[in-house]
């Protein structure tokens, strides 16, 4: 795999102090990813971790027979394989690309060493735990408390945040198991937003039309996840 060569655009890396962020990518290597790869099964030990630049992940959960349920989005904003930060070296849900892009992989061998390396690194991955566990409980609530049509607003919020840009591909099975819901119900909210003008869909290519009016028709969830980022990484 090519060494890195341009620029960073992962947060966590680029809020560490020069010395650590280049001791860390001396380290890394990037990646291609693509639409529907499994970057981890559940309960399989980390080879790698990753930091996400331009494409994020979702993580699943599986229960019994039951299609796979979204718990949480990692992107740029973060990274995926922050188990190891606590000491467990196997994923606790599956990881599947949702965002085709790019990501710095580091062996999880050279991950551990980083982080005794890198105080700096330790601090700041402990405070991105903090916002994946708050993620969690906050779409695990929000699946179960609020209307398919915000909860879907809430998550395109979350996708576009993380696609930097207003256009993206997701079929409505895909959704479906996003959301937890059938098939039949993510066509009903896709058809209300498209009706109020604050999206387009079309054989699963979306565009966020009106960003402040899905905003509106979301969840308090969303900003309730922004809101906490911010406080705790900024």
């Amino acid at each position: 795999m090519p060494r890195l060569n341009k620029k960073v655009t992962n947060e966590l890396i680029d809020s560490l102090p020069a010395h650590e962020r280049e001791k860390l990518l001396s380290r890394c290597t990037q990646v291609d990813w693509k639409f529907g790869d499994i970057i981890c099964e559940a309960n399989q030990v980390y080879q790698h971790v990753y930091f996400p630049l331009g494409g994020f992940v979702s993580l699943l959960t599986l229960i019994d027979d039951h299609p796979a349920l979204e718990m949480g989005l990692v992107g740029n904003e973060g990274m995926l394989g922050v188990n190891l930060v606590l000491g467990a070296n196997k994923a606790s849900m599956q990881s599947i690309v949702q965002g085709t892009g790019s990501a710095l992989a580091i062996s999880a061998e050279d991950f551990r060493q980083s982080l005794l390396d890198c105080p700096s690194l330790s601090t700041l991955l402990l405070r991105y735990i903090n916002v994946l566990l708050k993620q969690l409980t906050v779409v695990g609530a929000c699946l179960h408390f609020h209307s398919i049509e915000s909860r879907m607003s809430r998550w395109l919020l979350m996708t576009q945040d993380r696609t930097h840009g207003d256009r993206f591909y997701l079929t409505h099975a895909f959704l479906a198991n996003m959301l937890g819901v059938r098939r039949s119900s993510v066509s009903l909210a896709a058809e209300a937003l498209q009706k109020n003008h604050l999206i387009s869909y079309s054989r699963g290519n979306i565009k966020v039309q009106d960003r402040q009016g899905l905003r509106a028709a979301s969840c308090q969830c969303y900003q309730t996840m922004t809101d906490f980022y911010q406080q705790v990484m900024d």
